[in-house]
């Protein structure tokens, strides 16, 4: 299955960065990057080096962030999406923001510039929230996250799976910093106080969100914005699908690979830059409910790393002025962002 993809918002590949004609998306041990003799760790940024010039997609294992953390979050969390709508509607919140993201408030066609139907799912969404110390740039990137008080144990969960997620990050960066031959400290010397977001993405069934129209899916096809995401994924039929273009050899739409315990590791359209095209921003999306498991309900745990902010990144003079475009292109609603309501939520240091 193949479609033409939407306006790159990438540098096209180099002529001398060629996509390889096979559907490969590397599996990347890096507990063998870390402890691996020489020849080890070049074999792996080879593979880095190939996965991401093909897709912009990699498979890692030996990340360290256990499964048990990860079960807890979805299941709180899924205690939070059976809530009813109205309980749910005291943390609704716009894309960028954080809260409670309900049916039709998204729409990631959209930033490819295309008109599309809004996705078929409900997120939890949070983002960083530590004080830079300089107001501006804090009422806009760092502003205090939202607690659901009907679900107390979550915050304690995704906190330490965040601590996790965003050291795993940066190990991600000296690893691709490494792939392309320079220091290690490329990529993280600009992540000292990074701006990112954390979605829990919940899929239910058709019995929730109806029959999909034409072009709906539970995520439209796009490329993520920042500089690397870490997907937690479940696996389905109306699953992750990866985008390698046939005008460079790829093979169109593909379901992506799953290996169980493992994370999905794709580039945005940062990294794309930042190299100048010699990686491609993974393209991606995920199917509507599948119809002959109708039924099925699928959670995803995706962290979106970036960078620090005002960051020059390749062409882009400032890493955030891109990144708040596109944020803005996939609000399928054009809701402001609600005040945070503290009879509802907790924003204070946990109990």
């Amino acid at each position: 299955m193949s479609e033409p993809p939407g306006p790159d918002p990438t540098p096209p590949a180099s002529p001398a960065s060629p996509v390889s004609p096979a559907f490969a998306v590397p599996t990347v041990d890096l507990a063998r990057w870390r402890d691996g003799d020489a020849a080890t760790r070049r074999s792996i940024t080879e593979a880095v080096d190939a996965g991401l010039r093909a897709a912009g997609f990699l498979l890692v294992t030996g990340h360290g962030i256990g499964q048990e953390l990860r079960d807890r979050v979805r299941a709180t969390a899924r205690t939070f999406f059976a809530l009813p709508a109205a309980a749910k509607q005291a943390y609704a919140t716009e894309v960028g923001g954080r809260g409670w993201l309900g049916p039709g408030a998204e729409a990631n066609g959209a930033a490819e510039g295309t008109a599309t139907p809004p996705d078929l799912k409900e997120s939890l969404s949070f983002a960083s929230e530590e004080p830079t110390g300089v107001p501006a740039v804090d009422a806009e990137w760092f502003l205090p996250n939202i607690w659901p008080h009907q679900v107390p144990a979550l915050r304690t969960d995704v906190q330490d799976l965040l601590a996790s997620m965003r050291a795993l990050s940066d190990q991600l960066l000296e690893l691709l910093a490494t792939a392309l031959g320079a220091a290690p400290d490329r990529f993280t010397r600009h992540t000292s106080h990074p701006t990112w977001g954390f979605n829990i993405n919940w899929y239910p069934g058709t019995q929730t969100v109806g029959e999909a129209l034409p072009g709906q899916f539970r995520i439209g096809p796009h490329t993520d914005f920042g500089t690397v995401t870490v997907l937690d994924r479940q696996y389905g039929k109306g699953g992750l699908q990866i985008w390698t273009d046939p005008a460079h050899g790829g093979t169109g739409w593909q379901d992506a690979p799953y290996v169980p315990g493992s994370l999905t590791v794709n580039i945005g359209d940062l990294m794309a830059y930042w190299t100048d095209g010699r990686w491609r921003s993974g393209r991606h999306r995920v199917l509507p409910p599948p119809p002959d498991v109708p039924t099925e309900e699928l959670m995803s745990l995706v962290y979106f790393y970036e960078c620090d902010p005002g960051t020059r990144v390749g062409p882009l003079a400032d890493s955030h002025t891109y990144l708040r475009g596109q944020l803005n292109a996939i609000n399928a609603q054009g809701i402001p962002a609600p005040a945070n309501s503290v009879a509802a939520a907790d924003t204070g240091p946990p109990d």
